[in-house]
């Protein structure tokens, strides 16, 4: 399949600015789902793993798709895509889906990540296969190596802090606790921060402005979540610990 570098550089620069309107969009409040859902006129409401299941397939599956589809891939491109991207929407659509114990989803929310992991599957897919170009040692360059760290280090902190959260309440419950244990010792967003941490390490693994921008807008939109994440953690909790911060350890 031919390179499409000028659909590539539109959807880099949509991504960029989709995460920085979504800073100024929800810089007061965040988007209406889980413990930040507002009042509002009804919805049609999709119960949270059939929700997460279906907005979170198409990532998986598109590039899939296309790697199945191309008649001469990118090798190093399709190992970067099967080991990575890939590998981390596997987890969220098969396993991360059946094992969450969240409340309904709105159908709107459910539709937008949809469409975004669609056409984010199709940028990161289309550019690994038809357009990077890699040399021949790249698996030993430095970025490749520091990178693919980076990800698995930070997919490790995002499964693992998903499992704390899931294990806080029991069958049946609807509370919310203060999590302990891993980086909520020093986060109130540990799992946002693996996750973004995993996709900027894609970044630097893969080197390509496609990944980068789908990192910038992860950040922009999964970093305010973890500081309304915060805020609601110290308004509900009046032992929450003073000095966890809401997703940099010691800073913020």
């Amino acid at each position: 399949m031919h390179c499409y570098g000028s659909l590539v550089t539109c959807l880099n620069c949509g991504f960029v600015i989709l995460g920085l309107w979504n800073l100024v969009e929800h810089r007061k409040s965040q988007a209406s789902y889980g413990r930040h859902r507002s009042p509002g006129p009804p919805c049609w409401m999709i119960p949270a793993r059939a929700a997460w299941f279906l907005q979170e397939m198409p990532a998986f599956l598109v590039p899939l798709l296309l790697m199945l589809t191309s008649d001469t891939p990118s090798s190093m491109g399709k190992y970067l895509l099967l080991g990575t991207f890939c590998l981390h929407y596997f987890h969220r659509t098969f396993i991360y889906s059946l094992l969450i114990r969240g409340t309904s989803f709105p159908l709107g929310v459910m539709v937008n990540a949809w469409c975004i992991c669609s056409v984010n599957g199709f940028l990161q897919g289309h550019y690994l296969l038809h357009c990077s170009q890699f040399s021949d040692d790249w698996s030993s360059d430095y970025r490749f190596i520091a990178g693919l760290l980076l990800f698995f280090i930070g997919m490790a902190v995002n499964i693992h802090s998903d499992y704390t959260l899931r294990n806080l309440r029991k069958p049946g419950e609807v509370i919310y606790k203060i999590p302990t244990g891993g980086l909520f010792e020093y986060v109130s967003g540990a799992n946002y921060l693996g996750e973004i941490v995993e996709w900027f390490g894609y970044a630097v693994a893969t080197w390509s402005l496609p990944a980068l921008s789908f990192a910038v807008f992860s950040l922009c939109f999964i970093g305010p979540r973890a500081y309304y994440h915060h805020r609601f953690y110290q308004e509900t909790f009046k032992q929450y610990p003073k000095a966890r911060k809401a997703l940099i350890p010691f800073i913020f």
